[in-house]
C-alpha cells in the first residue's frame, strides 16, 4: 500500500526529560479507514484479568500481541503469548522504522470500545524493553484524550489528542521520568484502536 506523503509533518511537544515526537498525519484518511476496519475484524481481541494493587480485575479494554517471533512479553503481572505479524501489521512496522530508524520486534494492539475503556497511569519500563525503551504508538478511529506526567515534578504535564491515523514515537528518557495513560471519558466515543511497536530484548 502507498503510504501517505504528509508522514514528515511532525510536532515535538518541548517536555524536559522526554523525548516525543508525534505525527497528526502519518496515514491519511482513507489509508487510516482501511486499517481500523482490517484490524477491527482480523485481530484476536481478548480481555484478560490483570491484578493491581494485590486486586484482580479484568482490563478496561481488549488487547492482542504481534510479534515477528515467539517471544512473550509480560506486564502487571501477566504474560501474553504473541501471534504473528500480519501482512498489515508488517507493512506498518516497516513504515515506522523507515521513518523512525527504529527497528520494533512486537506490537501490543489495544482496542477501546468506548468511553469507558481505558488505560491507567503506568511507564512502559519492563527491563526486556531495554534501557530507553522507544514507543511507537499508531491511533485508528476515534480520537482519544493522551496524557502525560512527570514522576518527581508535579506541575509538568501534557495532553495531547490522538488523531485516526496518527504516529506517537516515546524515546529517550520517557519512560524513566514520565508516566502516561488514556483515561476514562462520559462523552459518547466509538471505538479506537491502538498498536503500540516495541522492541523485545
Amino acid at each position: 500500500m502507498e503510504f501517505s506523503k504528509d508522514s514528515k509533518i511532525k510536532l515535538k511537544p518541548d517536555l524536559p526529560d522526554a523525548g516525543l515526537v508525534y505525527y497528526p498525519e502519518f496515514l491519511n484518511r482513507s489509508e487510516a479507514d482501511f486499517y481500523f476496519k482490517k484490524f477491527l475484524k482480523d485481530l484476536h481481541w481478548e480481555q484478560h484479568n490483570i491484578k493491581i494493587f494485590g486486586k484482580t480485575i479484568p482490563q478496561p479494554r481488549l488487547t492482542s500481541l504481534y510479534a515477528e517471533d515467539n517471544i512473550s512479553y509480560s506486564y502487571s503481572n501477566l504474560t501474553l503469548q504473541p501471534n504473528i505479524f500480519t501482512p498489515e501489521l508488517k507493512d506498518l512496522q516497516e513504515k515506522v522504522t523507515q521513518l523512525s530508524g527504529y527497528s520494533f520486534s512486537h506490537c501490543l494492539a489495544n482496542l477501546y470500545r468506548n468511553g469507558n475503556d481505558s488505560m491507567g497511569w503506568h511507564s512502559d519500563d519492563e527491563k526486556e524493553l531495554g534501557k530507553d525503551p522507544v514507543i511507537a504508538s499508531l491511533s485508528f478511529g476515534e480520537v482519544r484524550k493522551f496524557q502525560l506526567k512527570h514522576k518527581f515534578r508535579k506541575e509538568l504535564k501534557y495532553d495531547l489528542e490522538l488523531q485516526h491515523g496518527s504516529l506517537l514515537i516515546m524515546q529517550g528518557t520517557t519512560q524513566h521520568f514520565y508516566k502516561h495513560q488514556l483515561p476514562k471519558t462520559k462523552k459518547e466515543k466509538s471505538s479506537r484502536i491502538n498498536l503500540t511497536f516495541r522492541k523485545i530484548l
